[in-house]
Formats: structure tokens, sequence, C-alpha cells
């Protein structure tokens, strides 16, 4: 059982619920085989959920696509005012934007037309925030899907006019100031990778230890192959989920580093034998995207392993520290090499074992090769504690905005004014208003040939008869529209089908000459 949300709120403000405050519309979708219901130019702007990027989207003009009058009169799409709260309700709940301009969405929306200057921009705040409540409140089992009557019933915590217009602004002010801390902490991870890029770049090139080299000369390049012990692929057997001892992949190198997520196990003991790591091996990844072709990282010996045929696994020679091997090939002349040296295949690139030896660098004396990687760990050390921090608190930036959020819809984020009116005169006047409009005669609609009244009814009365399909044009006829019928009443009636068929009351299918495969028409019965 979900609990509804309700706290105790401010004098002057009043609980409410989203019925009471705007009118609740779904929208539709025509017939994506008829291109006449969509429009290049003109039309009516049209929306569905993947239109909008995410539920921090503010304002949205149109869509994709326009619906071509024809489209939007064959569907049950609504067209909606200006400024009106456009808010997903499936395939994902939560999105949020407000409407620029009159527009219509398909049937992924449950959207708001607010009465009484109701501000529209609180009110996307509130969804926004209320996102996981609303979530729980769904069900299905494609995809989860918030259902109009419980949309309508969400408690709805309901400000003065004048104190909503203050909390927007409030909202607006601290938001754009998260927004820069967001933005710039985000920068942090690109920035660390270029630090280490610009450390590895002055290690290979002798500039990282040239004091600590005194008099030294650098020295002249080296092929990998002379230098390094021994080249060897991985295994080619299957692997499983499950087993005594992982076996690496080009996956579980990133960064520079073994992941040891999502693993893969064998229980061959031969396969084992003949592949298992052991501690100081370079591991070298031969085949993947030409981005990352030729990652490069060391195994530790952190649990017993084997490797994959897309690894090369490389043992460096008596004059070679793998440590500062695996910098090499990380580095920006060893990322350099990769690229010139692979193969480009449809999807992948390689790098055979015979073009890895030919891979050169600078391989200093041994003692000074230890001190270039102790430099560089010291280094990225340093810059990796900086990156934690960002990160920590890049999420409690975004803690900060929910407490932000919290605080605006329990009255705590602006002080209150007394002379503001109170919200419940807000909401009598919304109830006197619409009391206004139901009580208000109907215009009636103009004679037509054929009368069609209470469709729906008619549309399920006349399936449960026939018991089985039955052809769309018999049972058009059977709920009174023929040939002569009006136009207006063959669209009424093909509407209310349609609805019928998306609240999963009846099934609708194409009818199909068997040798020719042409459409013949449709037919119809109740969903069993």
């Amino acid at each position: 059982m979900t609990v509804e949300p309700r706290w105790s709120v401010p004098r002057g403000w009043d609980w409410t619920s989203i019925e009471t405050i705007a009118e609740v519309t779904g929208g539709g979708t025509p017939s994506a085989n008829d291109p006449s219901n969509f429009s290049d130019e003109g039309g009516i702007p049209w929306v569905t959920p993947a239109d909008l990027t995410g539920y921090g989207d503010t304002y949205i003009a149109r869509g994709r696509r326009n619906l071509s009058d024809r489209g939007y009169k064959s569907s049950s799409a609504k067209l909606l005012p200006a400024g009106a709260v456009l808010f997903t309700s499936r395939a994902p709940i939560g999105y949020c934007a407000i409407a620029a301009n009159p527009i219509a969405t398909n049937q992924g929306f449950k959207n708001l037309t607010l009465f009484g200057d109701i501000s529209g921009e609180f009110t996307r705040h509130y969804l926004k925030w209320s996102k996981p409540y609303l979530e729980s409140l769904a069900s299905g089992t494609t995809f989860l899907e918030l259902s109009g009557s419980k949309f309508q019933q969400v408690p709805f915590p309901l400000p003065p006019l004048a104190e909503q217009k203050r909390i927007v602004a409030k909202l607006d002010a601290l938001n754009a100031k998260s927004a820069r801390a967001r933005t710039e902490l985000a920068r942090i991870e690109t920035l660390v990778s270029r630090y280490k890029q610009a450390v590895l770049s002055k290690a290979f090139s002798g500039e990282l230890t040239r004091e600590w080299r005194q008099d030294r000369e650098w020295p002249a390049l080296v092929r990998l192959g002379d230098i390094a012990s021994s080249f060897a692929y991985g295994s080619a057997a299957k692997s499983q989920k499950s087993g005594s001892i992982p076996v690496l992949r080009m996956g579980n190198i990133q960064n520079g580093q073994l992941d040891w997520a999502d693993l893969v196990y064998t229980d061959d003991k031969d396969e084992i034998e003949k592949y298992r790591l052991f501690p100081g091996d370079v591991l070298f990844n031969r085949t993947n995207s030409p981005a990352l072709v030729g990652k490069t990282a060391m195994y530790n010996g952190e649990r017993d392993a084997i490797f994959a045929g897309y690894l090369i696994r490389i043992v460096a020679g008596p004059d070679l520290d793998a440590r500062y091997l695996t910098y090499a090939l990380n580095s920006p002349s060893g990322r350099e090499f990769s690229w010139n040296a692979k193969t480009d295949g449809v999807s992948q690139s390689n790098i055979s074992a015979s073009k890895l030896k030919e891979f050169a660098f600078a391989a200093p004396q041994l003692e000074e090769q230890h001190e270039i990687v102790r430099r560089i760990e010291s280094a990225f050390a340093k810059v990796d504690r900086l990156a934690k921090k960002a990160k920590r608190a890049l999420e409690l930036v975004g803690r900060l905005d929910e407490a932000i959020l919290a605080k605006a819809f329990r009255g705590e984020l602006v002080p209150q004014d007394e002379n503001d009116e109170p919200a419940g005169l807000l909401l009598e006047r919304i109830r006197q208003a619409r009391k206004g409009e139901l009580s208000r005669p109907k215009r009636r609609a103009p004679a037509t040939k054929t009368k069609v009244h209470d469709m729906a009814r008619t549309i399920i009365e006349a399936l449960a008869e026939a018991k089985d399909w039955l052809a769309a044009q018999e049972l058009f006829a059977r709920c009174g529209v023929r040939d002569g019928s009006s136009t207006e009443d063959v669209e009424k009636l093909y509407r209310q089908l349609l609805d019928l068929e998306r609240q999963e009351k009846v099934e609708i299918e194409e009818i199909s000459d068997p040798l020719t495969g042409a459409k013949q028409g449709n037919r119809v019965r109740l969903r069993r």
C-alpha cells in the first residue's frame, strides 16, 4: 500500500489534489501507416516522451513531427494551450516540461491545464520532486504506467499565488547556482584525464626525472620485442557465468587498471594450466574499437585468473619494469602507436603480437624506471583524491537540490506574507468557476443524417452479440453508421473505436487477401 505524502504546511496553504487544480488530459497517436496524418510544414506541434531529453526541461515548443488536421482528428490527441504542464506517465515516468505554445502529445502523457492562474513552474517543480512517489503509483507488465485516475488523486500542497511566484524565483536562482557547480565539478573528470596524460608524456620523454638523472643521457628508443621475454594470446575456449577461475576479458581493462566486475569463469584444468596469470604479467587489448584497442593493464595477483583470446600477455624481461611498460603503452606515445599499428575491420580493430613487438620506447636503467613509476603513481594518487572529492561534491549537490525542493514544498524556502490571499480562497474561486461551467447549458450539436449516441456502449454491445470477429463495416452499420452518414459521425465512431483499443477493451486486426496480400479492411472483436 502506498502512503500518500502529506505533511504540515504553513497557514495560508491548503492541501488539495491535482484534479482540483487542473484539467488532466492525455494524448493520442494517429496511424503511422498513413503519411497524411503528419505534416512537415504547419500543423499541430506533437511531442512524445522521447522528445523530452529529461524531466528538467523547462519549456518545449515542438517535437520531431507535427500532426496534420487529418491526423489530429483521427487520434485522441488534444490541443493543449501554451503554459500547459506536460508530464510523461510512461516510458519513462517523470519527464516534465511546460508548453511554450499550443501543442499536442501522444498517449505517454498526462497533461495539466491549470486553473486560477496557478503557477506552471511551481507545478513542474513539484511533479519533478515527486517522481519517486509517482513511480510507486504506477503499474504494468511491459512497462510501468501511471493511470489518469491515480494521477488526478495525487495530493498537492498549494501555497498562495504570490508565494508560488516567490518560491519559483528562489528555486530558479538556487538551481542556476547548483547547475554551475555541477558543470564545473563534471569538468574535473576530463581535467584529471588530461593531467594524467600530461604526466605520462613527461615521463616517457625523460622530462619527469631530468633533475634526478643529473648528467646521464635519456636513452635511445628500443623495440618492445627486444626487451620483453614473451608474448602470448589468451584462451579461445567458451567461458561460463560461474566457475572456479575468472577469465579476464577486454572489458576488464579500464583506465589502465584491471576491473574485477562483470567476470566470466572456467573450470577447465587444461585452460587454467596453460593461461594462468602471474603477478607482473602485462595484458594488452589486441582487439577492440579503434579508440580502445591497445588499452593495457598489469595483473598484480589480486586473485587467480586466466586471460581471454582478445588479450596478449606480455612478460617483461630482466631489464624492464612491468609497471613501467604498462604506463608506456597507456601514454600518449603508446596510444599513438596503437592507432597507427591497428588493422581496421568492419566494426573492430586489431593489433597482432608481431606488430606489438615493434612498439618503440625509451627504457632507461631499472633504477630510473622504478623512480619514474614512483613519481607517476604519486602524481596519480594526488589527482585521484581530488577527483574522488569532486565526485562526492557532485553527489552532495544533487542531495542539496532535493533538500531545497523539500523545503520549498514544506513552506520553509521563502517567508510567508500575511497579506497574501490564502490558497483556500483561490480554491473556492476555482470550485465556483468550474461549478458554473458544469451548470451552463451545453450547445446542441447540429442534426446529422445519422444519429450516433453512446457509441462505446453500442460498440461493446454489438461485439458481444456477434461473439467473435466482426468486420469493421458491419460493426459501423450496427452502430448506425452506414453509407450516407456524415463524415463527422464516421470520425466520431472511428475515434471511439481507437479509444477502446487503447483501453484494451477491443482488438482490431487488419484483413488481407491471402493470395495478393492486399489490404481488404479491418475486423474487430472484444478482447478476451
